[in-house]
């Protein structure tokens, strides 16, 4: 298959792409470099640098490729500069979809899109949570962009006859995992006790979250690739942990005895999301292997070798 990954050379996306590109598929990435790396893109991928939100130079991408998948992972992903503002992360999120959509429509025959499971359902009632949870009520901007961006696909799924999987993930880590930023805390958190420093835990850190290894999620997007459906799809463990708790096992890993200072909570952060993943083991064939505890000890390794 011919398939353009957006976001590829990010730490999700980047190794989807190795993915794709092992499985005998031709790959082209698209990606600004704005937060992903170049060294982490497939010398065997077609790579082009641009903005989604350029629609001129998505056209000619797709006018040059003729891609028949769109794997869409290019994203404004920190709910904090969500919040903060809510402008931009609509323009990446919501019309960046809609340029590779209108650039796309002609020639692509699926999408497969990266949603949040963390993020659309806000705090639910029903834990774990699964995809007919009623009302979604996104906390934040950043999960309000993701779960219109479903909509929209819907809408071109309906009109134009594209169908689209929608992955709805949790809290995915692992290696090649951003440890600069704000999202990703088992980065955060390994790179600063690998370097002696202290790290930060937003809030009482209480909070549960639903930790899925990053190659689980490569998993489900070659799932994707081979089942004829159309949906939304949650995409992690249905197990929760806390903060405290992942930072202590991520402390013991790393053999550090520093302990966390507590700083303030974040704006739009949910208190609890557990993602139940039963509609995709019976429609996708899909299901978590790596537990959490194996899942920390390769991030940090990763990180003992390239931090």
């Amino acid at each position: 298959m011919n398939i353009l990954i957006t976001g590829g050379a990010g730490f999700i996306a980047s190794q989807i792409t190795d993915a794709y590109i092992d499985a005998g598929h031709r790959v082209a990435v698209i990606d600004d470099l704005s937060s992903g790396k170049r060294e982490f893109i497939s010398p065997k991928a077609v790579f082009y640098r641009a903005d989604i939100r350029d629609i001129n130079a998505v056209v000619k991408i797709f006018t040059r490729e003729k891609p028949e998948i769109l794997n869409h992972h290019a994203a404004q992903i920190s709910v904090r500069n969500s919040v903060d503002d809510p402008r931009h992360d609509a323009e990446v999120n919501l019309i960046g979809l809609i340029n590779l959509m209108e650039a796309g429509k002609t020639f692509l025959k699926k999408t497969i899109f990266a949603s949040s499971g963390g993020v659309v359902y806000g705090d639910a009632d029903k834990i774990p949570t699964s995809e007919d949870y009623v009302p979604l009520l996104p906390l934040s901007p950043y999960g309000v962009s993701k779960l219109a961006g479903e909509h929209y696909l819907h809408y071109y799924r309906n009109n134009f006859g594209i169908p689209f999987i929608a992955l709805r993930y949790s809290n995915v880590y692992g290696p090649r995992q951003n440890p600069h930023g704000e999202a990703g805390v088992v980065a955060i958190f390994s790179r600063k006790l690998l370097k002696g420093e202290v790290p930060v835990i937003n809030g009482d850190g209480l909070q549960i979250r639903d930790y899925i290894y990053v190659g689980d999620v490569v998993r489900a997007n070659l799932k994707a690739m081979e089942k004829k459906v159309s949906g939304s799809f949650n995409i992690g463990t249905g197990l929760g942990t806390n903060v405290i708790d992942l930072y202590d096992k991520i402390r013991r890993i790393t053999g550090s005895t520093i302990q966390a200072k507590h700083g303030p909570a974040k704006k739009g952060e949910q208190k609890k999301s557990v993602l139940s993943n039963s509609q995709a083991a019976k429609i996708l064939d899909w299901q978590p292997k790596t537990d959490l505890d194996k899942g920390l000890k390769a991030t940090v390794d990763y990180f003992k070798e390239n931090e």
